[in-house]
């Protein structure tokens, strides 16, 4: 948390929660306890009620004023203590993470804890919170707190760097079992495919049905998802986020089938994969859909491409920095309209992967929520471009982890053309 502070230039990094609401910064502080992030991170982080807000404020390495006492210095006098700052009734909520703890009991305590005792230490830079005005998934600090941090004097930025950096970037274990889970997905496609053609040689299939042969192979190869998985037929392939009900719609001959499908290893800290593969249920697509995918696989691999140079570039110095997300996904959709996809379009070029399948790390988004963030050394994130019509859609979709200064495609060999029936 320190080294990330001190990279984007920052005073210190507040996480605070009332009644549970910010999921944020219980998930990151869950995490630094050397937890798994998901389900129940509210109840396992904190004793008791959460009645009275509380904050928890994490400091850079050597920023601090002259005011600030010595006790307040950590044992190798470069570095702050974190505060945990509660209320009184609640005062052992936060003993699960370390610091030094400041109990308060009414509002102008509390006002004269973070005026006295945070903003000092800070030494005249900005506090980071959980906020985004581009990231809602980001955003949970209430409008009525930011108000009062800024009465009081402090500078809010967003965190949304420091979210990256802190669990966004994959270090060596997450990068081997999110290889681990990748090459697993893509052997699950092909096992799934083959099943269908051979069942439908011999009657009536349902996406349902197909879509429980997923999970099955999934479990089988000891992994988890979460749900929402995507087997599309026909006319549902284009829809981007279509759900099945019951058990789906027959499978038609002759059609697109769309799979999204992600998942992770079974084990604390495992790192997701997401992929989607498009078949076409018969020997021969149209022509059409030939070209279409042609251009889609042209997009996807032209984004792996350009970030490959803006990283070399960035090495020699010509750009000066990484590309962000948002210029990945510009590029790619200009080269869909440049190819007559504009009117196609219907979501972002990918989003950022970790130990949650939509992660904390870049998305490739110029449009619906733009990112500005760096693709930095350890991101890991998807790339998946998709074009929608009234008949059918398709969406390749491929993971890439910046590793050694380069974009690495992980998995098996990319779908390069339609996946058909022999």
């Amino acid at each position: 948390m320190r080294e990330a502070i001190s990279r984007e230039n920052l005073g210190g990094w507040l996480f605070s929660s009332f009644h549970g609401r910010d999921a944020l910064s219980l998930s990151i502080l869950v995490s630094i306890r050397g937890e798994d992030r998901g389900a129940g991170t509210g109840a396992r982080l904190g004793r008791g009620k959460n009645t009275r807000p509380w904050y928890y404020v994490v400091f850079a390495d050597g920023v601090f004023s002259d005011s600030v006492c010595a006790d307040a210095v950590c044992a190798g006098g470069s570095a702050l203590k974190a505060l945990k700052i509660v209320h009184g009734i609640e005062a052992d909520i936060l003993e699960a993470v370390p610091g030094e703890r400041l109990e308060y009991y009414s509002r102008e305590e509390l006002g004269a804890v973070l005026r006295d005792k945070v903003l000092p230490r800070l030494g005249g830079r900005g506090l980071a919170c959980q906020f985004s005005a581009e990231l809602p998934v980001l955003s949970f600090l209430d409008h009525g707190t930011a108000v009062f941090l800024e009465g009081l004097g402090f500078r809010l930025v967003s965190s949304a760097a420091l979210v990256q950096r802190f669990l966004g970037l994959l270090d060596p274990g997450g990068f081997e079992s999110h290889l681990r889970a990748a090459r697993d997905l893509y052997a699950v496609i092909r096992t799934v495919w083959a099943r269908l053609e051979e069942a439908m040689s011999r009657g009536e299939v349902f996406e349902g049905t197909v879509l429980s042969w997923i999970t099955g192979e999934l479990e089988g190869a000891s992994l988890n998802c979460s749900p929402g998985l995507i087997v599309a037929a026909g006319v549902n392939s284009g829809n981007p986020h279509y759900g099945i009900e019951g058990r789906g719609c027959p499978i038609g001959r002759q059609e697109i089938v769309q799979f999204d499908i992600w998942a992770k290893k079974k084990s604390p800290g495992a790192v997701y994969a997401d992929i989607s593969w498009v078949g076409f249920t018969g020997r021969r697509p149209l022509p059409r859909m030939e070209k279409d995918f042609a251009a889609l696989v042209r997009a996807r691999d032209g984004a792996v491409d350009f970030i490959a140079s803006a990283l070399e570039a960035g090495k020699t110095g010509a750009a000066g920095r990484p590309p962000r997300g948002m210029d990945v996904d510009a590029h790619v959709r200009a080269l869909l309209a440049g190819a007559g996809y504009a009117g196609a379009l219907r979501h972002r070029t990918g989003h950022g992967i970790d130990t949650e399948v939509h992660g904390c790390g870049v998305n490739l988004d110029s449009v619906e929520f733009l990112d500005s963030r760096f693709l930095l050394e350890g991101s890991c994130f998807s790339v998946e471009p998709g074009i929608y019509f009234g008949d059918y859609g398709m969406r390749s979709e491929i993971n890439v982890i910046i590793k050694d200064g380069r974009p690495l495609v992980s998995g098996d060999a990319p779908q390069r053309e339609l996946l058909v029936f022999h």
